[in-house]
């Protein structure tokens, strides 16, 4: 795969038109690349939609993280 190759899936993926599990199906085995791949780009890592059976839990999730992050600054 070339690095042009590479660069049109990261694209792709932060757009969020290619799932993860599509980007190793396609040659890309490691999420840390994947991550310095948007970082060079200047690209940031698609967003999940807050729908579906885990919206409850990813919510909670949230809010702990954000409760952290007041308390720390």
């Amino acid at each position: 795969m070339t690095e042009d190759d590479k660069e049109k899936l990261i694209r792709e993926y932060a757009a969020g038109e290619l799932a993860w599990s599509t980007m190793r199906e396609r040659g890309i085995d490691n999420y840390a690349d994947v991550l310095a791949g948007l970082g060079k780009l200047g690209l940031r890592p698609p967003v999940a939609p807050m729908d579906g059976p885990n919206r409850d839990a990813r919510e909670r999730g949230r809010a702990i993280i954000r409760d952290a992050l007041k308390a720390a600054g």
